[in-house]
């Protein structure tokens, strides 16, 4: 059975976007991004609505295969293997390794975790709501920078209601405190 893990980087005061959109927290270097890397590579499948789609599309670029460190090189090999899935109901189509589910995410994302084996990451705070609202989600992982934006894109949505247990904490590079929790029921 899967496990699905939502998991994002976020400021201090818990924002994943700053007002603007614009994510406002600061680029993993080496150190940070390695840590991702493992992560995706450990990874069965991605989940995401649209807007975390098309910003993670950057990794698809066969140009990402030649330039920057070989960190980001790795990064982009990992993200192009792992399938993807992605709900929109307003794209069309979406690129390499992924599928688009127009409807019923709900019954998509229990369908996934009865049929896939081993570590799903989800990415997107609409997308996470939806699912914690249907107890889909079995861990919390946030990637807390030591930046406040002061608004923007929540990681967790207004008024989602949820009873947490701590799973651990763990220091990371760049200042980054990861944080993991689950569902406490």
């Amino acid at each position: 059975m899967a496990k699905i893990v939502y998991s994002m980087l976020t400021s201090l005061d818990g924002y994943i976007a700053g007002q603007d959109g614009d994510i406002g927290l600061p680029v993993p270097e080496a150190e940070l991004h390695q840590h991702f890397n493992d992560m995706m590579k450990q990874t069965s499948v991605v989940l995401t609505g649209r807007r975390m789609y098309e910003m993670m599309r950057f990794w698809d670029s066969p140009d990402r295969e030649t330039g920057a460190t070989e960190v980001e090189r790795d990064f982009a090999r990992a993200w192009r293997e792992t399938p993807k899935i992605v709900f929109s109901t307003t794209l069309r189509q979406v690129g390499h390794n992924a599928r688009l589910v127009h409807d019923d995410a709900l019954t998509a994302v229990r369908s996934l975790k009865a049929e896939v084996d081993g570590l799903v990451i989800l990415g997107g705070a609409d997308l996470a709501a939806s699912l914690a609202r249907a107890a889909l989600i079995d861990e919390y992982r946030l990637y807390m920078h030591p930046v406040v934006l002061g608004g923007g894109k929540p990681y967790f949505q207004s008024g989602l209601s949820l009873t947490l247990k701590p799973l651990g904490a763990e220091s990371l590079a760049q200042g980054v405190t990861l944080l993991r929790y689950a569902p406490a029921n």
